[in-house]
């Protein structure tokens, strides 16, 4: 009664067998579940040099380590891999019901290895795992695969289904993996590897239970934080109008200015994550342009379409993901908007309408809804692809693109038909669309060395919608995460909203008037910023938790109390950061295994600041990419100038005594 089943499951979809491996103990308490476990089950089965989209690759559906637990907040999933994206360590991290369902299949995680020959789908039930043929869904979109699955499979519990869409079937780079009709975990072309695979789904209707070490307390914390969720409200009053000037005054000052991470939590339940849509533009924070440009190029006139109020007149419910006491999640009528081609969608969130709208100057929001369902459904990462996209304006733009080349797109910027077209022929992968598919990196090598400069991403993997020049260490993050170009890694905003210095205790606290400059330069507080971010993300992911709660605060969400009473195991908060450095280190070594110099990592330098903006905000900031990421490598225990593990790191976590063959160091 540990939290966790202490058991995967090994699927071999080349010949169709199934192993149950069981895990010891220890590896849980050096790696916990979630992405550590994926990353030790991948570093310990995938040869070193495998194709990422061979059958040597692995792919591993990996539930948290609280999940199911009576934790709050905790029913996240993520898919592992060798991503085809960046050739290092990927992952993707979803919500809805699937992570209850893994375990509650009587795994903590589900590996794939091989390739079948013709289209399949796993199914397990309480009798165990079955391959079925799944020819008859190949080539289906997302929500009509879970819909044909739901017809074609006869159970008495509701099915949890992971599948792709037609972007995973043709490979393209930037795919995900869709569940819950249209949730995404879409990073790291973890759908692509699906595709590669043959394997269109994975249907799971286990009912096996899931125990804890001691219930009662974890009751007892989950009873304390949702009420003080509750009583986390904004306002009556409170408008998406007033979210511009409130934008303004977070950027009004250069001094810290500590605040309760409840105030984020009553935002987010207000508004989900669109109440960044237009604060976001008069903080800086929401990129313009392809990046090179400010809210003098999108004024209020063209972004005040995208206001969350706005939105949500069109919300016909809201809903929370499984555990979850905050419910940012809500479902879209767009019957009208779309002309009766779709019914619905999830309410799009703000990655998606900044990628599609500011970054394009596309100020058409009901363009930005059927956009988002079409990105759901032929399961894309709408990150990528929005990035992809303006990588194409911006050349076209230049006049290195021509009509004839796009095939008659006209691809300037706003242009909200053509970025619809654009977005179609992506998912198909046909028209000029096949030269986007596989994100900004691939297409710039096709367009030669001199659009390289446009191409914005981080190792080969398009940043977030958060601009590093307001916050520098999200652009340490950017570079230096082994899955890089993750906005939802660390930063030096989510550093002070999680108030970490209260449990961990060698943690720095962020004190009123502090001068929030200081951060732009890489000094050893914002390595020690940096590495705490990194340690404590891990952790979370380990434990399958919503990154919405670490940022309600760590003195709200008792994350290293919920541990040791799902577990027993009474670990200090000092105990748990260690844990999470390891794995950290863990999935830099994979890297480095792989080949990767992780220097290579470091995110376009026009985020960066080089040359800086000359308006906006954000105008005249710039910082040392290069310092930042040696000061984040030192603080991570790596070698300053190459980012490997040094020996004496990896002996001080004890990969010698795990027997973790061929870890490379510095």
């Amino acid at each position: 009664m540990k939290g966790y089943c202490g058991k995967i499951l090994m699927v071999d979809l080349s010949d169709s067998t199934f192993e149950e491996i069981e895990i010891p103990d220890v590896i849980y308490e050096h790696f916990l579940s979630g992405v550590g476990l994926g990353a030790y089950i991948l570093y310990k089965y995938i040869p070193q040099g495998a194709d990422p989209l061979g059958p040597k690759n692995i792919l591993g559906f990996v539930s948290g380590l609280l999940t199911g637990t009576g934790s709050f907040m905790t029913g996240r999933w993520l898919a592992v891999c060798k991503s085809p994206l960046t050739g290092g360590f990927g992952d993707a991290n979803c919500g809805g019901t699937f992570s209850p369902a893994l375990k509650q299949s009587g795994y903590d995680g589900i590996f794939f290895k091989g390739q079948a020959p013709t289209p399949k789908m796993l199914f397990i039930d309480n009798n165990g795992p079955q391959l079925l043929d799944a020819s008859d869904l190949w080539g289906l979109d997302t929500v009509a695969t879970e819909a044909a699955i739901n017809q074609k499979v006869t159970t008495n519990k509701k099915l949890a289904i992971a599948t792709i869409g037609p972007a995973g079937e043709h490979q393209s780079l930037i795919a995900g993996i869709s569940n819950d009709g249209g949730r995404m975990a879409a990073r790291s072309g973890v759908g692509t590897v699906m595709g590669s695979k043959k394997l269109k789904a994975v249907v799971l209707a286990g009912s096996k239970m899931i125990r804890s070490q001691d219930p009662q307390t974890l009751k007892a914390i989950s009873r304390d934080y949702a009420r003080k969720i509750k009583a986390a409200n904004l306002p009556s009053l409170a408008s998406g109008a007033m979210l511009p000037m409130m934008g303004k005054s977070m950027v009004a000052t250069d001094k810290a200015i500590p605040i309760d991470g409840m105030l984020s939590t009553a935002i987010i339940k207000k508004w989900g994550t669109g109440f960044t849509n237009t604060m976001g533009m008069t903080m800086g924070d929401t990129p313009v342009k392809n990046w090179k440009g400010s809210v003098v190029d999108f004024p209020h006139r063209k972004y005040r379409h995208m206001n969350p109020d706005q939105i949500q007149k069109h919300e016909t419910k809201k809903y929370h993901c499984y555990s979850c006491v905050i419910g940012c999640g809500g479902v879209c009528d767009i019957n009208g908007i779309s002309k009766g081609r779709f019914s619905h969608t999830h309410k799009p969130e703000y990655e998606t309408v900044a990628a599609f709208g500011s970054l394009l100057l596309n100020k058409d929001r009901d363009s930005i809804f059927i956009i988002n369902e079409l990105l759901n459904r032929g399961g894309m990462d709408s990150i990528s692809a929005g990035n992809t996209i303006a990588f194409a304006m911006e050349c076209y733009e230049k006049g290195w693109l021509s009509p004839e080349v796009t095939g008659g797109l006209d691809l300037t910027w706003g242009n909200a038909e053509a970025i619809v077209t654009l977005v179609e022929q992506m998912i198909a992968g046909v028209g000029f669309g096949a030269i986007l598919q596989h994100g900004v990196k691939k297409a710039s090598a096709i367009l030669g060395p001199e659009a390289a400069p446009l191409a914005i991403h981080a190792g080969g993997q398009e940043p977030g919608m958060h601009d590093p020049r307001l916050d520098p260490i999200l652009g340490i993050h950017y570079s230096c995460d082994p899955t890089p170009g993750r906005h939802t890694i660390g930063a030096g905003s989510y550093y002070t909203y999680m108030r970490i210095w209260e449990d961990v205790t060698w943690a720095p606290k962020v004190k009123l008037g502090e001068d929030k400059n200081d951060e732009y330069e890489a000094n050893n507080q914002v390595g020690l910023k940096s590495m705490i971010n990194a340690c404590i993300k891990q952790i979370l992911d380990g434990s399958g938790g919503c990154f919405f709660a670490l940022v309600s605060g760590l003195n709200h969400f008792k994350l290293f109390d919920y541990l040791n009473a799902a577990t027993g195991w009474q670990k200090t908060a000092n105990e748990y950061m260690t844990i999470g450095l390891r794995m950290q280190t863990l999935r830099q070594a994979f890297n480095v295994r792989e080949g990767i110099n992780p220097r290579d990592f470091k995110m376009n330098e026009r985020l960066s600041g080089h040359p800086p903006l000359t308006t906006g905000p954000l105008k005249g900031k710039s910082f040392d990419m290069d310092a930042m990421m040696s000061v984040h490598y030192q603080f991570m225990g790596w070698d300053k100038k190459t980012g490997i593990p040094t020996k004496t790191a990896l002996e001080d976590l004890g990969f010698c005594d795990l027997e973790m063959e061929g870890v490379t160091h510095g």
